[in-house]
């Protein structure tokens, strides 16, 4: 049975806690987490870049020299990829990159990061602190409190709020996410997994409720 660390909002420790088997003792397919860690990453691509083909450069209406007789190379026109300034051969052109994982492999592939997580021992349960406006340096003496500094966190809640969200995002290496929104690629790419008690029960029910027979 995995364990976790939990602390209070003061960053006083209260004990450890059992985690959920079906999400934090399941089983760790590495190549279907690198699948969803691809594809999540071919995802944020935009697909914009582009370059001008002969066809889409100005000019080129005439025949720079005449065919023969110059000494010169035979040359058609300026929009050439061969002359400076002329079209681009074989440039990248706009295209869509999206993929897509099915319902199963991708909620496999999120059960293996997060036992991963916790079999390293990098599974932390902790609510925030309730602060009435954003303020940075509670969060972070909280971050460095429990012995997270210097760390890569991931803060998973059930809500972030606007309050949170602009309180952590100025520390360095802590970023906070929803659970509705937690990925193979985000937990791969942290050290340390910090779950509220929110966080972790809204998860649960989104697992539970993706679950395919």
């Amino acid at each position: 049975m995995a364990t976790a660390r939990k602390f209070g909002p003061d960053g006083k420790e209260l004990g450890a806690v059992e985690l959920p088997a079906a999400l934090f003792d399941g089983e760790v397919n590495e190549h279907l987490i690198w699948e969803a860690v691809k594809i999540y990453l071919q995802n944020q691509r935009q697909g914009t870049a582009a370059s001008k083909n002969r066809a889409a450069v100005s000019g080129g209406g005439r025949k720079p020299w005449k065919q023969k007789g110059t000494g010169r190379a035979r040359a058609g026109s300026n929009t050439s990829p061969l002359w400076p300034g002329g079209g681009v051969a074989f440039g990248p052109q706009p295209r869509d990159y999206t993929a897509r994982m099915n319902q199963k492999a991708k909620r496999n592939a999120l059960i293996g990061a997060l036992t991963v997580r916790a079999r390293e021992g990098g599974v932390v349960i902790m609510d925030a602190p309730s602060l009435a406006a954003p303020k940075t340096k509670p969060v972070a003496e909280l971050i460095q409190k429990i012995g997270l500094s210097g760390k890569k966190v991931l803060w998973v809640f059930d809500r972030t709020g606007e309050t949170m969200l602009k309180s952590a995002r100025n520390i360095a290496k802590v970023k906070t996410a929803e659970s509705s929104d937690l990925n193979p690629y985000a937990l791969m790419n942290c050290e340390c997994l910090v779950l509220t008690e929110g966080g972790l029960k809204s998860l649960t029910e989104r697992l539970d409720a993706g679950r395919v027979a």
